[in-house]
């Protein structure tokens, strides 16, 4: 009866996600022996420069798994040693072209080294070692990868800005009503806020490439079909569709879904989902396909007791 007390006591058994934060700083270079100077130039832009350009990564480990008697899914000191071992030893400080075999473009089968084929690769040689239900990896704070373990897809986030004013409104009510329901949002001369969007893209990575999607024209539509128009303005006023629609957060994230998910389907990859942030305080999100990150673990939920 203790032991029974003692393992309830320590949650043994019970389903967690714990997460691991390993930071390495490299180089890569954007350049693919097949096309001239001219087609490097123009497919990579200035990511093709010799002799290339670093970051400063920071990789997010996710792990599942049982806790055990001493309260843990995993050792740290183990984690640690193994994404230690098996990645930042191996990349930090170094030109990522060089570093692994995969990336080594002078052969038929190498790809090059962005954002979403590190990801991949670090999966390879993590999960043998620890039980990884995500990664993700930040090249910049406005740039990163997750890689959810399926052979070939990966999802590409980019994070933009825009400022814009709004008032939560309907029409048909009058000013009382909507202040019940939207408060000082509904006040007349409306007010502002400096949006950051999150827009996350799915598809196969380009085995040559490596790349879910050029990353140059995902960045234009964004600009050109959100932060251009939506940028200094009044929602209400200056955009034609939130004359009829109130430009609550919720509605906002769902127009941009709506407006980016056919041309990001053209450029090759699939629309995942919008994130907008309006404040510190205040965000939303929607999904323009079937959730997949940010989604609670099969193998978490096989660890959780009914």
């Amino acid at each position: 009866m203790t032991e029974m007390k003692s393992i309830a006591r320590h949650g043994r058994g019970r389903g967690c996600v714990i997460t691991r934060r390993a930071c390495f700083s490299a180089s890569h270079r954007y350049w693919l022996p097949e096309l001239s100077a001219d087609d490097n130039a123009a497919r990579f832009g200035p990511c093709a420069l010799a002799p290339g350009h670093g970051h400063n990564y920071e990789l997010i480990v996710s792990m599942a798994g049982g806790l055990d008697s001493h309260g843990m899914v995993l050792n740290l000191s183990e984690v640690k040693h193994a994404i230690r071992s098996e990645v930042t030893g191996q990349l930090d400080f170094r030109f990522l072209n060089d570093a692994w075999p995969e990336f080594d473009v002078s052969k038929p089968e190498g790809c090059l080294p962005t954002t979403e084929a590190i990801v991949r690769q670090i999966w390879a040689r993590l999960s043998p070692h620890l039980p990884i239900t995500a990664l993700r990896l930040y090249e910049q704070p406005g740039l990163w990868a997750d890689y959810l373990g399926h052979p070939m897809d990966a999802f590409l986030t980019i994070r933009t800005h825009f400022a814009a004013a709004h008032r939560l409104a309907r029409p048909e009510l009058s000013q009382e009503e909507n202040e019940r329901i939207y408060g000082k949002c509904a006040r007349p001369h409306g007010h502002g806020h400096n949006y950051l969007v999150d827009v996350t893209v799915r598809g196969p990575i380009d085995p040559r490439s490596g790349m879910v999607c050029d990353l140059s024209a995902l960045q234009r539509l964004v600009d050109d079909l959100v932060v251009e128009p939506f940028d200094h303005t009044f929602l209400n006023k200056d955009v034609p569709f939130f004359a009829e629609c109130v430009p609550t957060a919720e509605n906002i994230a769902l127009h941009i879904a709506d407006r980016l998910s056919s041309p990001i389907k053209a450029i090759g990859a699939s629309l995942h989902k919008v994130r907008l942030q309006e404040s510190p305080n205040n965000a939303a999100e929607v999904y323009a396909e079937v959730p997949q990150l940010e989604m609670t673990p099969s193998t978490l939920e096989a660890a959780v007791p009914v």
